[in-house]
């Protein structure tokens, strides 16, 4: 047992940074934000907005929101009726934000909490109707915000892997600096 604490518990953790160090140098720092000489924040790890002239985030069930300190999800299962409730009032604040109709359909990851509950991106569907919402908060036209999105929005990892999404942060980053 003290043989496996050592090797699961140091070895290959230490292991694993020494090649993710030289390797991935930016992920292993922390993918720092950095404007100003200030940190406000990670491309890796999602924030809270919500002032109209700013995308959303995902919702978040770490801890009181966007915790990293305690990052987790829900923990509901699909048959939950706590959950679809839970579904049910996300979703009717995203319209209500949004100024969509009630019946509008809305992306999964709108209304859904990540398994960690800090995800830093959103569907490039999520962000499409938000764009309605921000472009009348900055006063600009919509397709000034959807050139910024379009530039901030990412293929699969590798090509193949997952879906096109969107970092929240970096696109409001961009939104602000583009003012």
């Amino acid at each position: 047992m003290l043989v496996l604490s050592l090797v699961t518990g140091c070895v290959f953790p230490a292991l694993l940074f020494a090649i993710g160090k030289p390797l991935f140098p930016r992920q292993a720092g922390g993918a720092l934000l950095i404007r100003g000489g200030n940190v406000i924040g990670s491309a890796l790890i999602g924030q809270q907005f919500t002032r109209p002239e700013y995308f959303q985030s995902r919702p978040s069930a770490a801890g009181s929101g966007y915790d990293g300190t305690s990052s987790g999800g829900t923990n509901l299962g699909p048959n939950n009726p706590k959950l679809k409730d839970d579904i049910r009032q996300l979703a009717e604040e995203y319209r209500k934000f949004n100024g969509l109709a009630p019946d509008a359909p809305i992306p999964i990851d709108a209304v859904t909490r990540s398994g960690s509950g800090l995800d830093p991106d959103i569907s490039p569907a999520n962000a499409a109707l938000q764009i309605p919402r921000v472009a009348r908060a900055r006063g600009v036209g919509e397709e000034t915000i959807r050139g910024i999105v379009a530039n901030h929005t990412h293929g699969p990892q590798f090509g193949f892997l997952g879906n096109p999404r969107v970092g929240v942060l970096e696109l409001n980053i961009a939104l602000d600096e583009s003012r």
